[in-house]
């Protein structure tokens, strides 16, 4: 063999093995659900407006709390769609209305991103629940049921501890649970469904957030659920509405005294997103029937669309994003 052509067979030779070592490197950033690894599928560019169900909507109606695998349609938490890419491999997380709507596109974000999962959801919500256990272990992670009423101070405290201990630690706190129903008035608001909302949006979270603080090792993430009605509240909704905005302050006042543990606070500001919590009082059946319609995207948002956030927010790519309010609205409202 001539020189040139010596020359030549190496060249080929190497590129042969740097392909060969770029794409052994690159597999593991494909894998997806269920461990096995796949070629990158990047999704088309498409309309936002199109693609999604969008109104009008079927009048339908539950008994509080509501179970998404009664809603038509379904909603999407990514049950099929999201792909994970090791974001956070090793991460425990405990998510609070884990069991539908954002908090279940949470729980299997999480899960495809590496991290084990425990979820809180009330005893009615058991449906669901079982839907989301049995994915997040189809993915190879580690899931934690652990069914309650967050409206008892107890009952928070032994949330975070057997979740802490079946995880085998805490490093992500996502307080999502809330509870939304519809009042023209405040007249017909009574002193019991009042105080119903505010220790189910607020005194939990508190409870829960203080008791997981002293678990958290540096570099945790704690993520509140706040809404768009923070900003623009609904005339319909203002004890809700309330209390969101009480979620955001909080969120922004947490993060202040938590830098200094290495702890990062944030809050997720959802428009209208198409959950059970719509269905079981949290709008009027009018209000449903058109609902999500009035925003510049024509629709609601589904659960899968904003599962991106919260896990920007709980992984180290977020390492300088503390005190912020996340809005995702469909193009209307604040933040």
């Amino acid at each position: 063999m001539k020189p040139n052509e010596i020359s030549a067979s190496r060249r080929k030779l190497m590129q042969g093995a740097a392909v060969t070592l770029a794409a052994t490197v690159a597999a593991p950033a494909f894998a997806q659900s269920g461990g096995a690894e796949q070629a990158p599928s990047v999704p088309p560019l498409r309309d936002p407006k199109s693609g999604y169900p969008r109104p009008p909507f079927k009048a339908q109606t539950q008994p509080w709390p509501g179970l998404a695998g009664k809603m038509d349609p379904r909603p999407d938490h990514g049950e099929t769609s999201y792909r994970g890419n090791n974001r956070l491999a090793g991460r425990k997380a405990l998510i609070t209305g884990g069991d539908s709507g954002i908090g279940r596109a949470a729980a299997i974000a999480y899960a495809r991103e590496g991290a084990d999962v425990a979820i809180n959801y009330l005893p009615d919500e058991e449906p669901d629940a079982r839907e989301v256990i049995e994915l997040i272990r189809k993915d190879g992670r580690k899931a934690v049921a652990i069914p309650g009423d967050i409206r008892n101070e107890a009952f928070c405290r032994e949330l975070v501890e057997k979740a802490a201990k079946a995880l085998g630690g805490l490093d992500i706190l996502v307080n999502n649970a809330g509870r939304q129903q519809s009042h023209d008035s405040i007249l017909e608001i009574s002193t019991e469904q009042f105080d119903w909302t505010l220790k189910t949006n607020l005194y939990a979270m508190f409870w829960i957030t203080k008791a997981a603080i002293p678990l958290m090792p540096e570099g945790s993430a704690i993520i509140n659920t706040a809404s768009v009605n923070a900003y623009d509240p609904s005339e319909n909704l203002v004890d809700y509405a309330m209390t969101k905005a009480a979620i955001a302050n909080f969120s922004k006042g947490l993060a202040k005294q938590m830098a200094k543990r290495g702890i990062r606070v944030n809050a997720v500001a959802p428009g209208p997103f198409w959950t059970a919590l719509q269905v079981s009082g949290g709008q009027t059946l009018e209000k449903l029937k058109d609902f999500g319609g009035e925003t510049p995207m024509e629709r609601p948002g589904q659960p899968a669309e904003i599962a991106p956030i919260y896990v920007l927010l709980a992984s180290t790519e977020g390492s300088y994003i503390t005190g912020q309010v996340f809005g995702a609205s469909g193009g209307k409202g604040q933040p």
